[in-house]
């Protein structure tokens, strides 16, 4: 029973580190970009719900959605004013130079993380629960009912972006953008606007995850900084670039973390996704789903 227990615990931590991974691997699959700042996507959203809730009185229901648009914002500001200059005097994201984007995101990184200190303060903050009930029994299983909303939620988020890439207009432009950038300019398709529908997709998706830790995780300008290095591995062990790998990554990582702290210790609860990558990397570097690392 433990057993079953600690698997579906991890399961549910595996959903939230899947939000956060499939926005980074979306930027790197289409735009062959790695974004520094998307821990810093996370950390926005976990402010502007708490503010949005604690400041302005606004039911944290309500309150995620304005998370959300928060993230979208960002991410179309990322791509318009930051990344668009760089690779519009090189004719595609395929010609830039790879350095110009690392610099540039790492540089918001610490823009983002400097400006919330001063404007806000250093100090954590808590944001309101999403539901009051404490703990809730499903089947055999007692949750609270904070982590029952959040892993629901991750998998309508995953879910629907899952149908609006597959199903939808831009979601198909989207993917001909990923298979052949070029290709896709020649036959009428706006490359810049699927860009900036990539960068807001993944600002939603970590800024949702922002929002919907922050009663749990105490928001705080560095808060960001260790989702993001999860992600990382998470997208590596998955297989760069690759959507379906990320998200099976997520889970395995969930689960492994959950058995870990129990049967291992919990103090190295954070390190067994590092030895994870490793022994991947030794065995398949180019991670689990490496030969679609291209696809979406």
């Amino acid at each position: 029973m433990l057993a079953l227990d600690l698997f579906v615990n991890g399961l549910i931590i595996g959903l939230f580190y899947a939000l956060m991974a499939v926005g980074l691997t979306m930027i790197f699959g289409i735009l062959k970009v790695v974004n520094f700042a998307h821990g810093e996507f996370y950390m926005i959203g976990a402010y502007t719900y708490t503010l949005v809730s604690l400041a302005l009185g606004v039911p944290p229901w309500l309150a995620l959605p304005i998370a959300a648009a928060a993230g979208a914002l960002l991410g179309w500001a990322t791509e318009r004013w930051l990344m668009r200059p760089l690779y519009a005097g090189y004719g595609s994201w395929g010609l830039m130079k790879d350095e110009y984007a690392v610099v540039v995101t790492f540089g918001l990184s610490l823009l983002l993380i400097n400006l919330v200190d001063k404007v806000v303060g250093p100090y954590p903050m808590r944001g309101p629960a999403l539901s009051d009930v404490t703990r809730m029994a499903i089947g055999p299983f007692m949750m609270s009912g904070q982590k029952l909303i959040t892993a629901g939620l991750s998998i309508v988020l995953l879910a629907g972006l899952a149908l609006f890439i597959k199903r939808s207009l831009w979601g198909r432009q989207v993917q001909a953008v990923a298979q052949n950038r070029l290709g896709a300019s020649i036959a009428g398709i706006d490359t810049a606007r699927a860009s900036s529908i990539i960068f807001m997709a993944s600002g939603v998706l970590a800024a949702l995850a922002g929002a919907l830790l922050a009663p749990v995780i105490n928001p705080a300008p560095d808060v960001g900084a260790f989702p993001a290095i999860k992600s990382y591995v998470i997208v590596v062990i998955g297989g760069m670039g690759s959507i379906p790998g990320s998200i099976l990554a997520a889970l395995a990582l969930g689960v492994l973390e959950s058995f870990g702290a129990v049967y291992l210790s919990y103090d190295y609860r954070d390190t067994y996704g590092l030895v994870l990558l490793i022994l991947i990397l030794l065995f398949r570097p180019k991670g689990l789903f490496g030969e679609r690392a291209r696809e979406v």
